[in-house]
């Protein structure tokens, strides 16, 4: 068998999850995004082997049913493109709500993407909660320096520390109903939570409310992840795309 073609360019990708597209698993996403680099006639690399691989990594994909703003991935390719047509490329030839949001070169040297990520800021909304019981609840969440739950994961059911990780959270004055005197109340939650393992993720948070003040939605939280990134001291999250930007602008001073 003769060797594949070397990697001799790196596009990272910055991708949504929207609407009812949220829905999609990450297997599903991993083949329609497969899917999509051969429509757009995207020149891809392969692994080696009997069973070729396209070159693609991906990195902290969200949970399957939370949509997200800030989804990252890899591509190696055989040969160089420019990295905005290939954004629109793919962006058509993916289904509306899987959106590619943008697109860079990778620079030599600068580390992998989950280098670059050890935390991400998520929304929560509260259908007929009321803000006021949540920031009641949020409170007593970050009153208590150990706030375990349990969660089924590969190895069986586990317990870990869901308070930890948590950098920042609060329950925002957003209204997240329509303005009228009936219209239902609906609590919004700004969340930031680091990378750990096992990683933390909002319905654990969700979980620990539960457990330290009794708050039970009687619907389902809808959950958006709004960024992933490096945590400043600040409190802020640096896009991981960042770096790759700056060092292209150096390069070509």
């Amino acid at each position: 068998m003769g060797g594949q073609a070397p990697v001799v360019q790196r596009i990272r990708l910055r991708y949504a999850k929207r609407g009812p597209l949220r829905f999609t698993s990450h297997r599903d996403f991993a083949r329609a995004f497969e899917r999509a680099l051969k429509r757009a006639g995207v020149p891809i690399a392969f692994s080696q082997g009997f069973t070729p691989h396209p070159k693609i990594s991906y990195a902290s994909a969200a949970p399957t049913g939370v949509g997200s703003e800030a989804e990252y991935l890899e591509i190696g390719l055989q040969t160089v493109v420019d990295a905005a047509q290939l954004r629109v490329a793919l962006d058509a030839a993916l289904s509306p709500g899987l959106d590619v949001l943008d697109a860079v070169v990778a620079t030599e040297g600068g580390g992998s993407l989950a280098d670059r990520i050890d935390a991400s800021k998520w929304r929560i909304e509260l259908p007929q909660v009321e803000t006021q019981v949540a920031a009641e609840a949020v409170a007593a969440f970050l009153a208590t320096e150990e706030v375990l739950v349990e969660r089924m994961t590969k190895q069986g059911k586990r317990e870990f520390d869901a308070r930890n990780p948590v950098a920042f959270f609060t329950v925002t004055n957003e209204s997240g109903a329509p303005s009228g005197a009936n219209a239902a109340p609906c609590a919004i939650i700004d969340l930031v939570v680091r990378q750990v393992t096992p990683a933390v993720r909002p319905d654990d948070v969700m979980s620990g409310l539960r457990v330290v003040a009794g708050l039970e939605p009687p619907v389902p939280p809808r959950v958006t992840r709004l960024a992933q990134g490096s945590l400043t001291s600040q409190g802020e999250i640096v896009d991981p795309l960042d770096a790759d930007r700056e060092d292209a602008t150096i390069g070509g001073r």
